[in-house]
């Protein structure tokens, strides 16, 4: 073993150690590690900051803003609406949840589809009463699943695919995952919807779904609303599904309570309801309502920037404390709506524009984009701290879905690099007004980007220096005199292993060279060993460290460390069981 191989061994010894511990976050842990390897002469001081300019990389940020994109234009919200009822027994709503989390984490970031899906799935439990643990888990695991279906599902597909083009000449396709992802994810949803979920632990702490702060609302019917010609039932089932009060209708400045189911609706008409912020945003974008009466909408007509929902609470200084919003004039001072009130359940009367706004009241009010702190300031309120709802433009739904097919069949074909045809979906969707540019770096995660960029390059000195061949032919010498599908198994096994304790992106980035190098001491074909680290450095189920997504359900399923891998252990055996002979099928040795 060479000098720089001991160096760069030790290096990933430590980082490994340290990712375990936890103790410090993995962007930093992975940057240190970075630097060292250039002052210590491993990797050249020209080469430190190539991977931040990695197509991988690259990649996995334009996915992010991407799949942004397809959540502000309502896509999401459309199949959850459409699939979804609090009234399904739990192994329904399992395996209809998760299907529909694997389908969206093949063509979005897994990490974004269980983060538009979870707070979907906690309101779905809330509404059947029951804990939110026995499915959130269930739908983290079929994300991770359907994630590696595409190339763009999950960050180890991107850097696989680029690995390859730098080792063999061409990267993997869009669709070359899929054979083998579709055979795994299919399993493993089925494993989970019908047995997985029974082994989830169950204790008397475990998480609950907290009700939203409930507002009191008024949506109006408008011209195009789905709603018009339509009875009463049809709302009150739409609300119940979003979990909203249907309180009053207004027409002619008559306010009905108790409005008969057969009464039909008619454009113009005023809704009172009563429900949280998220669903008063599904309601309006799904029924297609209007914010406001038309004099106020002219104003949002004119902001061109874009709107966010907040939330604030009004302090007895509060410049609005004993006014009107009307009085104050905040829709033609600060281009601003209220859009309902919470006044701890009690019952507000009259139009909310006229309603005179005590302390203690919590407002949800559309401020222009990025003016939200500047109009809460104005009113004298407090902010909720990370209580923002973003505005649904839900007519911008089938563009926003156009525009990214247009872009996937272009790259699945040939026609377009992949991060080419990515970048021009994300400047489609700031021409066109479904993602504001401003807000275009909100939605990249760069503690993931800065851990890409540090790791490529410590990858990459690894491979030059000889060390992977180390570590491939250790691996290759454990199964000498067996088949070469053994070597196939025990780099799957070695890489799941590892994917549990560290970042799967960091675990793609070392096993994926190994396997190259195995191939070639084997005489075999590299593909089916890159397909096996991909299923692999994918698949963490043992613990909520080594998938984002088990960390994102942690705090809301009220887990702990342990409760994976009673789930997990039959999971991960079961995606070797499945995912061997699939590769094996469709990538022969």
């Amino acid at each position: 073993m060479t000098q720089q191989q001991t160096i760069l061994f030790a290096l990933f010894g430590l980082v490994f150690a340290a990712l375990i511990w936890g103790r410090w976050r993995y962007d930093l842990i992975a940057f240190s590690a970075l630097l060292a390897a250039v002052v210590l002469g491993v990797v050249p001081a020209e080469a430190a900051f190539a991977g931040f300019g990695h197509p991988a990389t690259l990649v996995v940020a334009l996915v992010l803003v991407v799949s942004a994109g397809l959540t502000r234009a309502g896509v999401v919200m459309a199949i959850a609406r459409r699939l979804l009822s609090p009234e399904r027994p739990l192994q329904g709503h399992i395996a209809v949840m998760g299907a529909t989390g694997g389908l969206l984490s093949a063509f979005m970031n897994n990490v974004a589809a269980l983060a538009l899906l979870m707070p979907v799935d906690v309101e779905t439990a809330r509404k059947a009463g029951r804990e939110p643990a026995m499915s959130l888990m269930p739908l983290s695991f079929a994300t991770i699943l359907g994630g590696m279906i595409t190339l763009i599902g999950t960050p180890p597909n991107i850097i696989i695919a680029t690995l390859r083009q730098e080792s063999l000449g061409a990267p993997f396709r869009m669709f070359d995952f899929a054979p083998v992802g579709a055979v795994v994810a299919l399993a493993g949803t089925l494993f989970v919807a019908l047995v997985g979920w029974r082994l989830i632990p169950r204790r008397a702490d475990a998480g609950t779904a907290a009700a939203p702060a409930a507002y009191l609302a008024e949506l109006v019917v408008g011209e195009q609303s789905r709603l018009v010609g339509k009875p009463m039932s049809a709302l009150l089932d739409e609300a119940d599904r979003s979990n909203a009060t249907v309180l009053a209708l207004i027409r002619d400045r008559k306010r009905r309570y108790a409005v008969a189911r057969d009464r039909i609706i008619e454009a113009g008409d005023v809704l009172l309801f009563e429900a949280g912020a998220e669903a008063l945003d599904e309601l309006r974008s799904g029924l297609r309502l209007d914010f406001a009466d038309q004099r106020r909408k002219t104003y949002l007509t004119a902001e061109k920037a874009g709107f966010d929902v907040v939330e604030a609470v009004v302090p007895a200084t509060a410049r609005v404390r004993g006014k009107t919003t009307d009085a104050v004039g905040l829709t033609w001072r600060q281009r601003s709506v209220l859009l309902g009130i919470s006044r701890r359940g009690q019952r507000i009367r009259g139009p909310l524009r006229k309603t005179r706004i005590r302390a203690g009241d919590i407002l949800l009010l559309l401020t222009p984009a990025d003016a939200a702190d500047q109009v809460i300031e104005w009113l004298g309120c407090l902010p909720l701290g990370g209580r923002s709802v973003s505005v649904t433009k839900e007519h911008q739904l089938w563009p926003a879905v156009g525009i990214f097919a247009a872009a996937v069949v272009a790259a699945s074909v040939g026609l377009i690099d992949l991060p080419i045809a990515l970048g021009i979906v994300v400047i489609a969707y700031v021409a066109s007004g479904v993602l504001q540019l401003a807000e275009i770096y909100d939605h990249v995660e760069w503690p993931v980007i800065v851990l890409l960029g540090s790791m490529i390059p410590l990858g990459g000195a690894l491979e030059s220096s000889g060390g992977t061949d180390l570590i491939a032919a250790a691996l290759v010498s454990l199964s000498l005199g067996a088949p070469a599908w053994v070597a196939l198994l025990l780099l799957m096994v070695v890489t799941m292993s590892l994917s549990d304790v560290l970042n799967n992106t960091a675990t793609a980035i070392v096993a994926a060279p190994v396997g190259i190098s195995m191939a070639h001491a084997l005489g075999a074909s590299p593909d089916p060993f890159l397909m096996a680290v991909a299923v692999a450095s994918s698949c963490a189920f043992l613990t909520p460290i080594g998938h984002k997504n088990n960390m994102l359900i942690l705090g809301p399923g009220g887990y702990r460390f342990g409760d994976y891998w009673p789930m997990g252990l039959p999971l991960e055996v079961l995606v070797i069981a499945t995912g061997l002979p699939a590769i094996l099928f469709f990538w022969p040795l």
